[in-house]
């Protein structure tokens, strides 16, 4: 009972073709097709692009942190500070 045989697949995709038909099958196939190969355009061309944009962010940053701080330090309450006894 490890794995199937070639028939117990075979069986399975006549069972699939009857349910949803060659037609359809044909079309879930190229969409899935058209998804990874936009899938991997889309790394190709993204890893240039988001190599530039990770470097314009990584120079805004510490002015960024800097005025954060600034704000949370004036707004920042200590819940646990101790009374003097």
């Amino acid at each position: 009972m490890g794995s199937f045989s070639i028939w117990h697949w075979l069986i399975v995709l006549l069972i699939v073709v009857m349910v949803f038909g060659t037609k359809k099958l044909k079309n879930i196939g190229s969409d899935l097709g058209g998804a990874v190969k936009g899938f991997k355009d889309g790394m190709k061309d993204g890893g240039t692009a988001e190599a530039a944009a990770a470097a314009d962010a990584a120079a805004a940053a510490p002015a960024a942190q800097v005025a954060a701080a600034k704000v949370a330090d004036k707004a920042t309450i200590d819940v646990e500070a101790k009374t003097k006894s």
